[in-house]
């Protein structure tokens, strides 16, 4: 007697490849493996992948009401960005031209411009418009594959300004169809009235603005996602002990953690991301071999941004084989802001990832995926097409995944499929 067949909402079939990415994340040597079953199938059932496999054995297990023909596509799981700076007011496309003329991202930010220049217009604007200023960024992000995205505050710099930026990330998560993932940074610079004076803003930021910010962990949890504090750990931001000060004090109250360190000066702050079990440590350009060696050891993400030295013309990346070498996780993000990477597309930072941090297109798909989903701790609801997973399913208009990587600055996502609907962007 022949089992019963499941009732599913969406067959998506006869994928040219199907890439899974199935096995949890992936570190050192093992990072690459897509998972690749050809003519491939998923079925989808109330949001959640139910099977996954050749289409023929898929199609003798389901009954569907509606089915999505990918003949000669690739279908992947949608991207995670890990890291962006998506919510914020203004541009700064003055500053690009400064760069190009030879001043140093370090010498704008200490005359008044960088992050400064972004902390005025978006302290001047209303949760309103910081939404209206950020969906069209998320739009963007989308059609061009991502699904899940971490977006910071940072642009603030203070209490309430913060909590506004907080409060427009709610919002639109809210909306959708994409998943937000909120990190708190009101540490992403000593703001220009305190200048001089770095360690009255970290006791601001310990003792007033993230026990505000704590009280909106519960509505996140009633989502099921985390809300991270981050802070910038570099010459210039934060030290090494103000880094561990406020990062203890976010976890105590009950954030999860992320560190901005090694950008340009490797001060410790991926041992300190380590030590602390931080969810992830980012940029990680100037690291030293010490703290690469523990990220072998630890459970913390290396989350690269190649996005971010090519932005600002630098020659330096994220070693990312150093990194593989020592058996550490590895991920890739957008760093998406409006000062070094005004850049939506998961797909050109896969291109970059390639010929820069001479990652392989299967290596750079992992690390855009199911890596990036464990530096969110995400990693057991997104970045892979399992049974029981979101199902969130890209299909790309080539019959190859070694495309992504190999092409840039053009679109190759098709459709976008979101919690199992088929979204229009």
């Amino acid at each position: 007697m022949s089992a019963a067949r499941l009732d599913c909402d969406l067959l998506v079939h006869s994928a040219a490849q199907l890439l899974t990415l199935a096995g949890g994340p992936q570190r050192g040597a093992r990072l690459g493996n897509l998972g690749l079953i050809e003519d491939g199938a998923l079925a989808i059932a109330a949001g959640r992948i139910v099977a996954v496999g050749p289409t023929r054995a898929v199609r003798a297990q389901v009954r569907s009401r509606a089915e999505l023909d990918a003949r000669g596509q690739v279908a992947l799981p949608g991207f995670v960005d890990p890291h962006t700076h998506v919510v914020w007011a203004g541009d700064r496309a003055n500053e690009f031209e400064q760069r190009l003329a030879g001043r140093t991202y370090m010498e704008i930010m200490a005359a008044g411009g960088g992050i400064m220049s972004t902390v005025r217009q978006t302290r001047a604007a209303s949760v309103a418009e910081l939404a209206a200023a950020t969906r069209p960024r998320l739009r963007q992000m989308l059609a061009h594959g991502t699904t899940t995205v971490e977006a910071k505050t940072g642009y603030g710099l203070e209490t309430e300004a913060e909590l506004r930026q907080l409060d427009a990330i709610e919002l639109l998560a809210v909306e959708g169809p994409w998943t937000l993932v909120p990190t708190f940074i009101g540490a992403h610079a000593v703001p220009a009235e305190y200048a001089g004076r770095a360690e009255a803003y970290v006791d601001l930021v310990v003792d007033e603005m993230l026990p505000a910010a704590a009280g909106r962990l519960p509505r996140w949890a009633a989502r099921n996602l985390p809300v991270f504090c981050d802070v910038f750990c570099e010459d210039g931001a934060f030290t090494v002990a103000q880094s561990r000060r406020i990062l203890e004090r976010a976890r105590a109250l009950g954030f999860s953690l992320k560190i901005h360190a090694d950008e340009f000066v490797g001060l410790g702050g991926t041992a300190l991301a380590v030590e602390l079990g931080a969810a992830s440590a980012d940029h990680l350009v100037q690291t030293p071999a010490a703290d690469i060696a523990a990220l072998g050891r630890g459970e913390t993400v290396a989350v690269g941004l190649p996005g971010t030295p090519f932005g600002l013309a630098q020659p330096d990346y994220t070693p990312a084989l150093q990194i593989l070498e020592a058996g550490g996780l590895l991920a890739l993000a957008s760093d998406l802001n409006p000062g070094t990477t005004w850049c939506e597309s998961m797909q050109m930072v896969i291109a970059l990832a390639c010929r820069y941090m001479r990652l392989t297109p299967a290596q750079a798909i992992a690390a855009a995926t199911i890596n990036a989903a464990r530096a969110l701790r995400l990693d057991h609801a997104v970045g892979s097409l399992e049974v029981g997973k979101a199902a969130d399913v890209l299909l790309l208009g080539v019959p190859d995944y070694r495309h992504l990587g190999y092409r840039y600055g053009t679109n190759l996502v098709q459709t976008v499929v979101k919690a199992g609907q088929v979204v229009t962007v």
